[in-house]
């Protein structure tokens, strides 16, 4: 049985352990007891290493034939230092095959425009462009080293329990209709999914929209969370009113990019079949609150 490497043991990592574990010996790397015993009792072999510290990650060197890179960069500069020191961890004896989940960021703003993996990459901001170089050194790698390296670039995140409640509960605005931007989603479990179908079917050198089916704005996808979950809507306010305060800037960041993620590649070269096609699907009918 070959062996996994879960690099960054999270949400998705947890959701994707029960399938991984009927195909792979399962390892994953853990910076700490709590989440060494978690994924322990789900199954995986637990190894301590940091991806912030080099000399930590001596264990990493031939441990598995895959790897799924699921660690997010650092919170600052424009380089991800944590993919190098994987990178330069794993080099001596490199793994068949890489995953990298990536974001959809890496885009930018494409002002609402369908967008499939050859539009050009121009991340706007330095967190997207952390992803940008993770991405470039990741190919630039797989090609040097003969690992088979695919991304995935995953837009926003949800589940039952990845749901913008807190937002809503505080009544925190949203854009107004005629200022507001496409998003794209992608259901947790079907995320899981997809990263294991990538690990088999993923070709080298390829990246593919990790997203769903739906076409809404932000504003509509707020809308219907709070619907699902008795909440009142979010008031709707302008985007001047947005880029003056009214909006934390967290959030603002992602209000200032639209785009309209074309998945046929994921679809057609992974043949991928998503349990929740929308975020009608899948958000709850009934939101636990």
């Amino acid at each position: 049985m070959k062996k996994l490497l879960i690099v960054g043991c999270g949400d998705i990592a947890l959701r994707a352990l029960p399938q991984a574990l009927r195909n792979f010996e399962v390892l994953g790397l853990v910076r700490s007891r709590a989440q060494a015993e978690r994924i322990a009792a789900a199954g995986a072999a637990p190894i301590e290493g940091d991806l912030d510290h080099p000399a930590t990650l001596c264990a990493l060197t031939g441990c598995a034939d895959l790897v799924l890179h699921l660690a997010p960069p650092g919170e600052s500069g424009e380089r991800d230092q944590r993919t190098a020191n994987l990178v330069a961890a794993l080099s001596a004896r490199p793994p068949e095959r890489l995953v990298y989940i990536s974001t959809s960021g890496v885009y930018g703003d494409c002002r609402g425009a369908w967008v499939d993996e050859e539009w050009p990459l121009a991340a706007r901001n330095a967190r997207a462009a952390r992803r940008v170089d993770a991405e470039r050194m990741l190919l630039a790698w797989g090609t040097q080293g003969g690992a088979r390296v695919s991304i995935l670039r995953v837009p926003g995140i949800y589940a039952a329990e990845r749901l913008p409640l807190a937002q809503l509960r505080r009544g925190a605005p949203v854009l107004r209709a005629e200022d507001d931007v496409y998003t794209n989603h992608i259901h947790a479990d079907d995320l899981a999914a997809v990263c294991l179908i990538a690990l088999e079917r993923g070709a080298a050198g390829r990246a593919y929209n990790a997203s769903d089916d739906s076409v809404m704005k932000m504003g509509d996808y707020f809308d219907l969370v709070a619907d699902r979950g008795r909440l009142p809507r979010p008031p709707r306010i302008t985007r001047a009113a947005a880029e003056a305060g009214a909006i934390a800037e967290g959030l603002m960041s992602f209000m200032r990019e639209s785009r309209r993620l074309v998945n046929t590649r994921m679809k057609a070269e992974l043949g991928v079949r998503l349990r929740y096609p929308t975020v009608q699907d899948g958000v709850p009918a009934a939101v636990t609150l």
